[in-house]
């Protein structure tokens, strides 16, 4: 028996990313392409970085969506932000920590990290005390919403710290961007890179991102060149800027579904679409205390997030069995672990469209079948 949803017309993607989308997305996609220099395109960019700004809340003039998945953000600001012998400090905690860290490497960048174990989060006034003992630090990245534990790390004393320092504060906000709180100007996070796929609820292939005036001087003192040529800001911010210079073949058709999903997302209003994922999170909690399963986020020591929820996988159960049959007997998609929790938990996606509690119910009456 398939799963009785009528507002979707495929699967119920109810894992990590990528959610179900709204019917205005799907026939934003099935647009006439326009040239990607065509002027009336242009408005389209204006219009996208303009509701960029309001979701990450700032008035950074260099926000834009990188032609990419959620990681072409990371690249992109890691490589414009880094150089080599920089030193860096990354808070890692999960798998898309343990990423950053692997880039900076890459990059050839003098790392340090900060480590938490797998669905915990760290105390800001430690991670003050460290960047305190790092006189010579030239960057420090944290994951606000660590996809791969479900754990929300608290940012915002971190970011004001080091906005009276020359370190540059990087966020991935993948997975948090419009499903909680994220003040990028008065937190004091001088970039920032999410996703489309989460939240927003549009296709993967986009990347929104911004750099404040403190990031781009650091990018235009670079002692060298960036070792990406897609990913040069220097040259792709004369594409989105006012000169609109050619750099790449943008997207055209997913550019047209951001700029709708973004529209949905403003019309419903930042503070109302926070509070619809905590009050549909309390919910699955709910039912989740209900079906006799236990969170893997300890929520008396550390947050969870609102739109993911990482579930420990009952004694008996075996994780990649269960899966297939919600796939292949209810058309719902459920994530797995990663690293070290491949096998031991499940990821629950309840993010952007996807988060309504008819969805949620479904899910359970559908998971309840093989737990019980």
């Amino acid at each position: 028996m398939k799963n009785n949803i009528k507002t979707i017309d495929g699967k119920l993607l109810m894992g990590p990313g990528p959610t179900n989308i709204d019917r205005r997305i799907k026939s934003a996609l099935s647009k006439e392409p326009l040239s990607h220099l065509d002027p009336d395109f242009f408005s389209i960019l204006d219009n996208i970085s303009s509701s960029l700004r309001s979701v990450f809340q700032t008035n950074n003039k260099v926000t834009f969506a990188v032609s990419g998945t959620g990681s072409s953000g990371m690249e992109m600001a890691m490589t414009n932000l880094i150089e080599e012998d920089d030193e860096v400090l990354i808070l890692k905690n999960g798998e898309f920590g343990s990423r950053m860290e692997n880039l900076a490497h890459r990059l050839k960048a003098r790392v340090s990290t900060m480590s938490a174990k797998w669905g915990e989060s760290f105390e800001q006034s430690l991670v003050i005390e460290k960047i305190k003992s790092m006189p010579n630090l030239k960057l420090v990245a944290v994951v606000q919403a660590e996809t791969s534990t479900g754990v929300l790390q608290e940012i915002d004393l971190i970011g004001k710290h080091l906005k009276n320092t020359d370190a540059i504060f990087l966020v991935d906000a993948v997975t948090s961007l419009t499903g909680v709180s994220l003040k990028v100007d008065e937190w004091g996070i001088d970039s920032c890179f999410s996703g489309s796929q989460k939240c927003l609820s549009v296709p993967p292939g986009l990347a929104p991102i911004t750099f404040n005036e403190k990031a781009l001087l650091k990018i235009k003192n670079r002692k060298s060149p960036n070792s990406s040529w897609y990913f040069d800001l220097k040259m792709l911010i004369n594409y989105w800027g006012e000169e609109r210079v050619y750099h790449h073949t943008a997207p055209v058709n997913m550019l047209f579904a951001l700029n709708e999903g973004l529209s949905i997302c403003l019309q419903e209003g930042l503070e109302k679409r926070f509070e619809r994922h905590k009050s549909n999170s309390k919910y699955f909690l709910a039912l989740l205390d209900q079906a006799g399963l236990k969170p893997f986020v300890n929520q008396k020591k550390f947050k969870d997030l609102p739109m993911l929820k990482s579930v420990i996988i009952p004694e008996g159960i075996k994780d990649i069995e269960l899966r297939s049959k919600m796939l292949i007997n209810h058309d719902i998609e459920i994530g797995g672990g990663l690293g070290p929790t491949k096998g031991y938990i499940w990821r629950f996606g309840i993010m952007g469209f996807n988060s309504k509690k008819e969805f949620i119910d479904e899910l359970f009456k559908k998971l309840t079948l093989y737990i019980n």
